[in-house]
């Protein structure tokens, strides 16, 4: 797994860009840059579980390992989740990438929030992150300033 970090400013309040990030309506807008019909199943407390899912209800089952209202925010990725529900937290393929986490940290400068985002991937991924990213930074700075 390789560390990678992905970073933008937005002209808007940390509380503003919190609530944006994790909005019930606003979340799916926000991260359709990563999949179309994106959703989230949590009750966003800490320590409890989440399920990010596709328009397909594919996804990753993942944690809520810390959660500071309106600093930051880390998901710990457990295993995937199928087309009918199943999670899968056991298998060898899951087991390669189980544990890797996802950290949001939100910081207010001179009037702006600086977004912060570290994340555990493989190499795997490592283009479709670099890629996608400014894509969802753009919706985010759209629907919070």
């Amino acid at each position: 797994m390789e560390k990678k970090e992905y970073q933008t400013r937005i002209a808007a309040s940390r509380n503003q860009v919190w609530e944006v990030l994790w909005g019930e309506n606003t979340y799916p807008q926000w991260t359709a840059a990563f999949s179309e019909g994106s959703k989230v199943e949590t009750t966003w407390e800490e320590g409890d579980k989440v399920l990010f899912l596709n328009g397909e209800n594919e996804g990753m089952v993942s944690r809520i390992r810390e959660k500071k209202v309106p600093e930051r925010m880390v998901f710990e990725h457990l295993g995937m989740v199928d087309k009918t529900g199943k999670e899968d937290t056991e298998s060898e393929k899951v087991k390669e990438w189980a544990g890797s986490k996802e950290i949001y940290d939100l910081e207010e400068q001179n009037g702006e929030t600086v977004l912060k985002v570290t994340m555990d991937t493989n190499e795997e991924y490592k283009d479709f992150f670099d890629n996608t990213w400014p894509k969802a930074f753009e919706k985010l700075r759209q629907l919070s300033e």
